[in-house]
């Protein structure tokens, strides 16, 4: 049983974050759409113009390398407090 709880533990807490960010990401549908009327076939949106685009090639690159940081960080100590569960 000892050896059974950290692993658990993780597994636990995994589930509970996945739950956790599939409930925040979640967009319920609009209901907005679903009573069309004849007076909205009307009136149109005017449209958006576009936007200039600003990005530069290869500035995700550090992103990426910071997120590889992170996951660094958050990972090294639960595989040295594994060890010391043994």
């Amino acid at each position: 049983m000892k050896r059974l709880m950290p692993s658990l533990i993780t597994i636990v807490l995994s589930l509970v974050l996945a739950l956790v960010g599939a409930a925040i990401t979640y967009s319920a549908p609009s209901e907005a759409r679903a009573n069309i009327t004849g007076s909205d076939f009307i009136m149109q949106a005017t449209p958006t113009p576009q936007a200039r685009d600003k990005s530069v090639i290869g500035s995700t690159d550090q992103i990426v390398v910071m997120g590889g940081v992170i996951s660094a960080i958050i990972i090294i100590p639960i595989l040295f407090s594994i060890k010391s569960w043994q």
